[in-house]
């Protein structure tokens, strides 16, 4: 998104814009920060069961706000750039106040849902280094993409780029939505915290580097209850199946289809235009392409024009 909003205003020679861009994406970075500074900071006052009720009840929103934004970005890919395109203009005419708030509200929406999805998936890996290394390593290779996106040395087609992202991130978030509902069974706000549903510890432990790599990105659990794993199907599989089904992706609204009053009017006839027919010309005298015929359209044309104009007598 930062890159279609600077990229749009540097090509428009509008340059004069990108301070106050700026300035919103900034305020934007810096309300997510704090919000996940807000997350941590916050919880280390809470008792052990408040702690748990409040992971697993923000799991649980993140989870809500992750699968919205991959419906929307998957079914408005196509003309997303435009629609930013669209917002700018309109900020444009209205002022500086008005970039600074699109270029926060496009990014900070995005932000503060990196911040809470990032925070849960740390809390349930039960470690806050390796978390937040894998989240810096993600930002930095968002920010050299779209570097080099800005600069038109990488083309990324929106559609199958959300389309992959999309379903790669709501695997990961069945795996946080499943943590969530354990958190909040630890927290004894729901049942069934000692109903396990399979015990592969032995295969997978959780401290080897293949556990490890699991927990990361899948947040897997090798004894999970019962409720875990029906939580984790229940959500998976039905929104990938919705998620990948033809005509999630919206026409282009570029290219809209051309309606019957958009149909071009026909021409009016022009003395002087040898394809199209005269007024008190016959049809055969239109139409062979011959030279006869091109004399018989201008004697048509001159004797219509006699008759309008009369003859003095």
């Amino acid at each position: 998104m930062v890159c279609i909003l600077i990229a749009y205003l540097v090509k428009t020679g509008r340059r004069e814009a990108l301070r106050p861009v700026w300035m919103g994406i900034a305020l934007a970075v810096v309300l997510s920060f704090a919000f996940g500074a807000a997350l941590q900071f916050g919880s280390e006052t809470l008792t052990f069961k408040a702690q748990e009720a409040l992971g697993g009840s923000l799991s649980i929103i993140a989870v809500g706000l992750v699968t919205w934004m991959v419906f929307w970005m998957r079914r408005t890919a196509r003309h997303l750039k435009k629609e930013l395109h669209g917002k700018l203009d309109a900020a444009l005419r209205m002022g500086t106040m008005a970039l600074v708030v699109t270029a926060f509200l496009s990014v900070g929406r995005e932000g503060l849902e990196t911040a809470l999805f990032i925070w849960t998936a740390a809390q349930s890996a039960d470690d806050g280094v390796r978390p937040l290394v894998g989240a810096l390593l993600g930002l930095l290779t968002a920010v050299a993409l779209g570097w080099l996106f800005y600069r038109g040395a990488v083309r990324i087609n929106l559609a199958k780029f959300f389309t992959w992202t999309g379903g790669m991130l709501v695997v990961v978030a069945a795996g946080v939505l499943a943590y969530g509902f354990h958190d909040l069974q630890e927290a004894d706000v729901l049942p069934g915290l000692t109903s396990q549903a399979f015990d592969i510890s032995a295969q997978i432990p959780a401290d080897s580097w293949y556990g490890t790599l699991l927990k990361g990105i899948l947040n897997f659990q090798p004894d999970p209850t019962v409720l875990q794993v029906t939580v984790w199907a229940l959500y998976l599989i039905p929104t990938l199946l919705f998620f990948f089904a033809p005509g999630r992706v919206s026409p282009n609204r570029a290219t809209p289809a051309a309606s019957p009053s958009d149909r071009v009017a026909p021409k009016e006839p022009e003395p002087h235009d040898t394809q199209v027919a005269v007024p008190g010309a016959r049809h055969t005298d239109v139409g062979s392409g011959g030279d006869g015929d091109t004399e018989r359209v201008h004697d048509g044309a001159r004797r219509e024009g006699d008759a309008a104009g009369g003859v003095e007598g």
